[in-house]
């Protein structure tokens, strides 16, 4: 599920309708996060869940974009990844409580950190 994107191509950023229930400061820090990403290295990024509710990132090109920067931009999520640690997992727990339908457990929350590791 596809719950947040920006594209350098469209000048536009996108937060999926069922997650506006967000505080407004998440949701802003989510869309600088996105837009800023993208004018740094161009193309189109993804934040998602997947079918277990972990947050997953990608980005994608145009074929005929010679600006994108593959590299820079598997460097960047590796860097937003470390600096949004714990936003990310704040998404992820929200998003297993609200769309999975999980109950929260601190001890299954570090146990989980600790297996991603």
């Amino acid at each position: 599920m596809v719950f947040c994107a920006a594209s350098h191509y469209e000048k536009k950023y996108y937060l999926d309708p069922d997650f506006l229930s967000l505080p407004e400061e998440i949701r802003n820090e989510l869309q600088s996060t996105c837009v800023l990403f993208t004018e740094e290295v161009g193309g189109i990024i993804l934040l998602e869940f997947d079918e277990k509710g972990r947050l997953l990132i990608s980005t994608q090109a145009r074929d005929d974009d010679g600006f994108y920067d593959e590299i820079g931009a598997g460097l960047k999520i590796k860097q937003l990844r470390s600096e949004k640690a714990e936003l990310f997992r704040s998404l992820e727990i929200y998003y297993r409580i609200f769309f999975l339908g999980e109950g929260f457990s601190e001890e299954e929350d570090e146990e989980e950190v600790a297996e991603d590791d």
